[in-house]
């Protein structure tokens, strides 16, 4: 592997989890205006669209497995489907800065999916992370509790809209983890395109049912100009540029410091939030978002004995 491969591989991870990042902030407006399920079968089929020529096998790509087909499967239902549906109604509840937060916390959720699922020891520094990282996301929560939700956003069951909307996106979290695990897997045989492709195509077809029952009734001559604008930015960043640009780096590098990158994710929601959406940091919140981003290095720095995943 060249010096010059691995730059232009860790450029692509970082650039995807800035898009990611950014997508998750936009996306606060856009759930303002459309259904969620609505927003997520416009996402998948604007992807589609722009990915068609990507599903064709290439001449040098092996047939896919029955083995291979199950974890794009879950690639698409984990990392698009859920992922989509948990982060959208989760923002809905809750602020972009919080959402950031709650985020920072991909790289321990990795690490545990990654002891889980692939058997890899968890070091004192992983746990240390996970440690900082659920009490920053505490801190915030709290923080937000007390001083910045109103009296009058009880949710189901008597919660705080608030706390469900970090709730959503922490199931979010999890969902991505599982994406960055199996991510690593489908590029030992399939090409970066064609990943994105396949996983969007099952991302429509899972979300469709409820994507038309929300169309239904819709009224689309209400939405204006530049909200169909932010939407194609969005449909294109979450389903064609974030996937193309991860699988790329995930070719290269491995997943284990690919998870290091994920750090663009939290640090791009939160500057979104701020610098356009209006938003506001506090002390106490910039506290708790350092706390959650030194959890985030203790989890993915790698160690001297780290083994490959």
């Amino acid at each position: 592997m060249t010096s010059q491969n691995r730059l232009w591989a860790c450029l692509s991870l970082a650039l995807s989890m800035s898009l990611v990042g950014s997508y998750v902030a936009l996306s606060k407006p856009l759930v303002l205006v459309f259904p969620v399920f609505l927003l997520a079968w416009l996402r998948f089929g604007i992807g589609g669209l722009a990915m068609w020529n990507w599903l064709k096998k290439p001449a040098d790509e092996p047939a896919i497995s029955p083995r291979t087909r199950g974890l794009l499967f879950l690639e698409s239902f984990l990392g698009n489907f859920l992922f989509s549906i948990c982060m959208l109604f989760g923002v809905s509840m809750t602020t972009a800065v919080a959402a950031g937060v709650v985020m920072s916390s991909i790289p321990a959720v990795v690490a545990v999916l990654s002891w889980l699922l692939l058997r890899e020891r968890i070091g004192w520094r992983s746990v240390a992370g996970i440690a900082c990282a659920a009490v920053g996301i505490g801190l915030f929560s709290l923080q937000k509790t007390h001083s910045d939700v109103p009296s009058d956003t009880a949710g189901p069951f008597g919660i705080s809209k608030a706390v469900l909307g970090n709730l959503l996106v922490f199931a979010a979290v999890i969902c991505e983890a599982s994406y960055v695990v199996i991510g690593k897997r489908l590029t030992e045989g399939l090409g970066p395109k064609r990943i994105s492709a396949i996983i969007n195509l099952w991302g429509f077809a899972l979300v469709t049912p409820m994507g038309l029952w929300a169309a239904w009734t819709f009224d689309f001559s209400s939405v204006a100009l530049p909200v169909w604008g932010l939407l194609v930015f969005y449909a294109l960043a979450a389903s064609v540029w974030t996937v193309w640009l991860w699988m790329t780096g995930l070719k290269t590098v491995p997943a284990s410091q690919a998870g290091v990158f994920t750090v663009m994710l939290p640090i791009s929601a939160a500057i979104i939030g701020v610098l356009f959406m209006g938003e506001r940091l506090t002390v106490m919140q910039g506290v708790a978002f350092g706390i959650a981003l030194l959890g985030l290095v203790l989890a993915t720095l790698p160690g001297r004995a780290a083994g490959p995943r």
